[in-house]
């Protein structure tokens, strides 16, 4: 029983760990696709495209996947074609020219998706020689930036009254179990055992227990993860395999942190109570 009420309490404050784990991977795929236009001066030559592509992939903001820097160019007939895919009308053919510009479009770092720092980026690509405009969704980016900070906080605060709960939880469940070995403890100081040889063999039991079912509460933990990838595959996205598992280790360590902990506070006040207390 008491490994299984440890177990149960292990399990909830994992399941809340995954929760935490693919809300601040939504973040971060949100962040780090974030996007700006810079859109060209006209009639720039090969030359100067290829300078700016150079340019813009060193820059420190920039994101990189597989080694490489996210710049993608997109020609004023690529925009033409996109737009009119979109909204299915041809205005080449009503304005009897194409006004759009060629482009470049950079993803961002997400260390930098903060409005400070977006803003301090749209500056340095204006004084780039060759570039007319820069434009990005700046009232999307603080909206989201706000409310990534305000469930953060939630989130943290939720996860701090759990851990706090659920670490009284099985302290209360180790201290019940010892309840009973009260006589026993005093039986072994009647006859002359000191603290240490009677704590030993508490120590280790409730650690293992504590171990035990933070490995039990871990298995269970990755096979509900498991089948809820099974139900909505679009949640593997959402997957970070070193937090998920930090969070197993965690539990693991926990349960036999608490257990060691909690035996041990136990016990000593057994030790120290005199027989009329005991019962």
């Amino acid at each position: 029983m008491v490994v299984f009420s440890i177990t149960l309490a292990l399990l909830v404050i994992g399941l809340f760990g995954l929760l935490l784990i693919h809300a601040h991977k939504l973040s971060n795929l949100v962040k780090e696709n974030i996007e700006m236009q810079v859109y060209l001066a006209r009639d720039l030559p090969e030359t100067e495209l290829l300078r700016l592509q150079q340019d813009f992939g060193r820059k420190k903001y920039i994101a990189f996947k597989d080694d490489q820097p996210q710049v993608r160019f997109l020609s004023r007939e690529e925009g033409a074609r996109q737009f009119m895919e979109q909204t299915g009308e041809d205005f080449q053919q009503f304005l009897g020219d194409n006004p759009l510009r060629d482009a470049y479009i950079l993803k961002i770092n997400a260390e930098y998706s903060d409005s400070a720092n977006l803003r301090g980026i749209e500056q340095d690509l204006r004084a780039q020689q060759g570039v007319h405009e820069v434009q990005y969704v700046q009232s999307l980016i603080t909206s989201i930036n706000q409310n990534v900070r305000k469930l953060s906080l939630v989130l943290l605060g939720f996860a701090i009254i759990l851990t706090l709960v659920v670490t009284v939880l099985i302290n209360n469940t180790i201290k019940l179990a010892l309840f009973s070995q009260r006589f026993l403890i005093r039986s072994m100081q009647l006859v002359g055992a000191t603290s240490f040889f009677i704590q030993r063999p508490f120590l280790r039991r409730a650690t293992w227990q504590g171990f035990v079912s933070g490995a039990l509460a871990a298995l269970l933990l990755l096979a509900l993860l498991q089948y809820a990838y099974l139900e909505v595959d679009e949640l593997r996205l959402l997957r970070d395999e070193q937090l998920i598992g930090a969070l197993l280790a965690l539990m693991v360590a926990l349960g036999a942190g608490i257990g060691f902990f909690s035996s041990y506070r136990a016990v000593r006040k057994y030790l120290g109570m005199a027989l009329d207390d005991l019962y």
